[in-house]
């Protein structure tokens, strides 16, 4: 939501761009150079396995991937999805870091913004298909057509049209989630000032972190469809003929 000063705007070269784009860049930025701390931090360790001392860089950063192991993939894709970790973590955190950012007055976040929000979505979209080929190949294209040859057709149908939807949907539910939160709490900050503003600040930091969590997901569990459905055919092609 574009809206009075903003920070970004006020950054010589960031200024030339919108301001949600502004914003997704400096998170970005944000984002590797957590991500270069924390790499030259284990390289300089004399053991990589034994954590740091005290806070560090690494530590968050190893914090962080620990728990979006345990929360996200674990639950989803089981100990094979540790090949999807580092997309996906970092998928996560770049929704989370707009959507937190989007809370702070001059801030526009990306994730209310439907450019943004669609293009996560067919990221999405094109990283599970992707996943999908690479773990089958050609046979990937199989389960669109359902358990029965005769039904391919109607079955192919409905199947890209639900793939398609998936992106839509995806986009949808983040950004209208994320406008309509940011835009309550500017309405009650500029009438109030001080006591309600910290409680929708306390919901919409709860609605940002809930937000980037269903978003990250579904992707996931567009992932482990790509990545199991045409086994899942194939065993019950080999039960029947065992039968």
């Amino acid at each position: 939501m574009d809206h009075g000063f903003t920070w970004p705007s006020a950054i010589p070269i960031l200024n030339w761009l919108p301001d949600h784009t502004a914003t997704a860049l400096l998170v970005v930025l944000a984002m590797l150079a957590w991500a270069s701390a924390a790499s030259k931090q284990i390289a300089a360790a004399p053991d990589a396995v034994i954590p740091d001392e005290g806070f560090s860089m690494r530590n968050l950063f190893e914090i962080y991937l620990e728990g979006f192991q345990t929360m996200l993939i674990e639950p989803v894709l089981g100990d094979r999805g540790r090949t999807y970790l580092p997309f996906y973590a970092s998928l996560f955190l770049f929704i989370l870091i707009n959507n937190l950012v989007g809370l702070i007055p001059g801030f526009s976040p990306a994730t209310s913004n439907v450019n943004t929000t669609l293009g996560l979505g067919l990221l999405s979209f094109v990283m599970y298909n992707y996943y999908g080929f690479k773990e089958s190949g050609a046979s990937y294209l199989k389960h669109f057509l359902g358990p029965v040859i005769w039904m391919a057709p109607l079955m192919g149908t409905l199947e890209i049209i639900d793939h398609l939807i998936r992106p839509v949907t995806l986009n949808l539910r983040l950004m209208m989630n994320m406008f309509a939160d940011h835009l309550v709490l500017d309405i009650f900050t500029n009438l109030t000032y001080i006591i309600i503003p910290v409680v929708f600040l306390a919901l919409g930091t709860f609605v940002s972190i809930v937000q980037a969590y269903v978003f990250t997901l579904l992707s996931l569990v567009y992932v482990g469809m790509a990545t199991t459905h045409h086994d899942a055919h194939g065993h019950g092609d080999d039960d029947h003929h065992h039968h």
